[in-house]
């Protein structure tokens, strides 16, 4: 991890030629934005004078609060490779404060912040890997996206099959010039589908990752010639896009969620904070499944998550065990997709499993053997319980769920459930194709 001084900023920006740098922040709805100053603005940036309009923002404040200043955390500073190489652009990701330096209390990375100070005093430290998956479409001839594809490769699959494997290359290696450690990198199973890992770290760094892998990959698909989309279910009759997230508790460098001597390896504590995910699974999901399109996504038979529960040889409970011991052993919540805040994903799944932890919230019985044992249905669960069908079920679980209300804050809970319902009343309005297709003849 990278340990940069105000100094360490000011020298890199001279060495390299930097002439523009962008000052990055997250919108509640996970949206990246950014204000560009010039090299001559530099120190100011680093002095935390530099604000913005946040009324102007979406769900950022009110016009009362209009002004925000940036903070810049220096650790994320970056040079962006595909930038030009003289008169370089650079970033800075930052936190959102009032005039008197007061963090604002609705921006997504105090909110993890937050839940991650929750977690240190309990003398844990909080790790998350994404496995990040995304769909590779051409563009018409105005330059605009579509989900046309020329290519039918799946799982594993490699050039000539895989036409996307050059820009998933060139991909892979600018992130590595970014400082990323990619760990793997592959087709999925859908035709144009791709996944890319980078490395297991602290949330907060994750958070930030995920944010800067997103607009990699869309700016460097756009060079050649293609578009990028994280959208959880593009096309009709494939395999949608996830962000699994694989966690573990560390306390003093161990990995506290192994034990070899408990169920499928997992310690007491594991069990714990599993209970406490799978207990505020449906109030999570509105964030971690934010979109109206990220329920067409989580049906049956598309090798996504539908029953609230557990297990380690099936694809279909929200969490899965993987295989892996001592350091190795993780939980994997499978539910989420790329279309979430994820600063505001990891606090919540972090402040679920806390929760399970503090009050002992043991799991259901683990689904392994009912899942194995249901005929006719992809992971029949029997009576187990399933998480929301669509974004307006999501958001009425949220509102009844007291943990994400303490966890977001009551101004941005509260924004977030506003912006949520618009959305769903907008596309409530909407005439499908579909709907076209089937009655317009018929009645």
């Amino acid at each position: 991890m990278n340990n940069y001084t105000r100094e360490d900023i000011i020298r890199m920006v001279q060495d390299e030629d930097v002439e523009f740098i962008r000052l990055q922040f997250t919108d509640i709805l996970g949206n990246f934005k950014n204000v560009a100053v010039t090299v001559s603005q530099l120190e100011k940036a680093l002095n935390n004078q530099c604000s913005f309009d946040a009324s102007a923002v979406e769900g950022l404040a009110n016009a009362a609060e209009a002004d925000l200043y940036l903070h810049p955390d220096y650790d994320t500073f970056v040079i962006f490779p595909w930038r030009p190489q003289q008169g370089k652009v650079a970033r800075l990701i930052c936190d959102l404060c009032y005039a008197d330096g007061t963090p604002f209390p609705a921006d997504p990375r105090y909110i993890l912040k937050q839940a991650l100070a929750e977690a240190q005093k309990m003398g844990l430290r909080f790790e998350v890997g994404p496995e990040c998956e995304f769909f590779l479409f051409h563009c018409d001839e105005n330059g605009l996206p579509t989900t046309l594809t020329h290519e039918q490769a799946g799982y594993f699959d490699m050039s000539p099959l895989d036409l996307g494997e050059n820009a998933r290359r060139d991909i892979v290696l600018t992130l590595e010039d970014m400082g990323f450690e990619i760990e793997a990198s592959h087709h999925e199973s859908a035709p144009a589908q791709h996944e890319i890992d980078f490395r297991y770290d602290e949330a907060l760094r994750t958070a930030d990752n995920i944010m800067t892998f997103k607009l990699a990959v869309k700016t460097l698909a756009k060079r050649h010639g293609l578009h990028a989309t994280f959208m959880p279910k593009p096309k009709y009759g494939v395999d949608g896009s996830g962000m699994h997230l694989h966690m573990s508790l560390l306390q003093d460098g161990n990995n506290i969620f192994a034990d070899e001597s408990g169920i499928l390896g997992l310690s007491k504590g594991a069990l714990y904070f599993i209970g406490g995910l799978l207990k505020h699974a449906k109030g999570m999901t509105a964030v971690t499944n934010p979109i109206v399109n990220s329920y067409k996504r989580l049906v049956s038979g598309y090798e996504a998550p539908v029953h609230i529960g557990w297990g380690s040889r099936h694809t279909s409970p929200l969490i899965r065990i993987r295989q892996g011991k001592g350091e190795g052993k993780r939980i994997e919540l499978r539910s989420p997709d790329s279309a979430a805040n994820p600063y505001l994903a990891l606090a919540l799944c972090l402040r679920a499993g806390l929760d399970g932890m503090k009050h002992q919230i043991m799991p259901p019985e683990c689904m392994d053997g009912r899942l194995a044992g249901t005929p006719g249905v992809e992971g029949g669960a029997g009576e187990t319980e399933e998480i929301p069908g669509t974004l307006i079920e999501a958001i009425h679980e949220m509102e009844q769920d007291t943990l994400i209300r303490e966890t977001l804050g009551a101004y941005a809970c509260e924004k977030y459930q506003e912006l949520k319902k618009n959305e769903w009343n907008a596309y409530k309005a909407q005439v499908s194709a579909w709907e076209l297709e089937q009655y317009l003849n018929r009645y």
